[in-house]
């Protein structure tokens, strides 16, 4: 794919767009929901890095709200005093993605955070629409403070689970947990019901997450357009917790992710923006395929180490 007059491209980025856009067959949205989720597995044990070495990695189950939550917890080291953590909640639309599709990245998140790691399998579209998500995700984040040895909290997640991240941070600044929420990092979120962005037209098509599959993943979800927890950019943002904010320069929700960058800072929240130019929607399961993105994801995950320390020392 060649570079544009307006939009940068990276090498390896074109080089894997290229490879991806000739492929035959269905796209995700053609078939079944399994053969989609199947689907997504496949393309990231192929195109994301290996987990990689680290101390201690558990499953368990969690009593939820409408019943278990699965939980994946990473720590780096075998043992720990009681400190910070992560709660990781995977992109995917709300239909696609678990525990085994943000696995690398939880590994190396729980690596260069040095701290431990827990991922949220929430309940998936079509089988439990909006707002099963938000609500295993608030839910888990709670039982994690109160069962977990913890001092404070970082929310984090990609996409979907950037939607997830956020409207669990304003569900907690609202009613609080035992333990403050420390840091959020939402990473290329979905923060609009909104599509007349330039980055939504600009990016429709051939930039892996494309007009059609966002538009399936809606149909799937059925969200509320008008709900704080689908559409948080038409919310306060007030009080929320420092917040890294990443987007992807090729991303179709790069511009509603610009937008609530711009409105935590209006509302005075601490907050920094980073965007990988030249990258695209997904980047942080496809570090095999597209290795700049190991920057990107090294780059984000050392600056919210950094405001988790300046965070816990004020």
């Amino acid at each position: 794919m060649a570079e544009s007059k307006y939009h940068y491209t990276r090498p390896d980025v074109a080089a894997f767009l290229t490879y991806l856009n000739g492929q035959d067959g269905p796209k995700m949205e053609d078939v079944p929901v399994e053969v989609a989720r199947q689907m997504f597995r496949a393309m990231g044990q192929l195109a994301d890095m290996p987990r990689g070495d680290i101390a201690k990695v558990e499953d368990f189950i969690i009593p939820g709200p409408a019943g278990d939550i699965a939980i994946r917890a990473y720590d780096n080291r075998p043992e720990r005093p009681a400190g910070p953590v992560m709660v990781f909640y995977h992109g995917g639309g709300w239909v696609i993605g678990d525990l085994d599709s943000h696995d690398p990245f939880c590994a190396e998140a729980a690596r260069i955070l040095d701290i431990p790691v827990y991922a949220v399998d929430y309940r998936m579209a079509p089988e439990h629409p909006f707002p099963a998500a938000p609500e295993d995700c608030e839910y888990a984040t709670r039982w994690i403070a109160e069962n977990r040895p913890c001092t404070g909290l970082i929310l984090c997640g990609e996409s979907a689970g950037g939607n997830l991240t956020i409207v669990t941070g304003l569900a907690l600044r609202d009613n609080p947990a035992n333990i403050p929420v420390l840091a959020l990092h939402p990473i290329y979120p979905a923060t609009s019901s909104r599509t007349d962005w330039d980055s939504f037209r600009d990016f429709a098509e051939g930039h892996l997450l494309t007009a059609s599959s966002m538009a399936w993943f809606g149909e799937q979800y059925a969200p509320e357009p008008s709900d704080r927890r689908y559409s948080p950019l038409d919310f306060p943002a007030d009080g929320l917790p420092p917040t890294l904010l990443v987007t992807a320069g090729l991303d179709p929700l790069r511009d509603q992710g610009r937008a609530y960058a711009a409105k935590l800072i209006e509302a005075g929240v601490p907050t920094t923006y980073r965007e990988a130019k030249g990258n695209i929607h997904g980047y942080i399961n496809l570090s095999q395929a597209i290795p700049s993105s190991l920057d990107d994801i090294r780059g984000a995950l050392n600056v919210l180490k950094s405001m988790i320390a300046e965070t816990i020392n004020r």
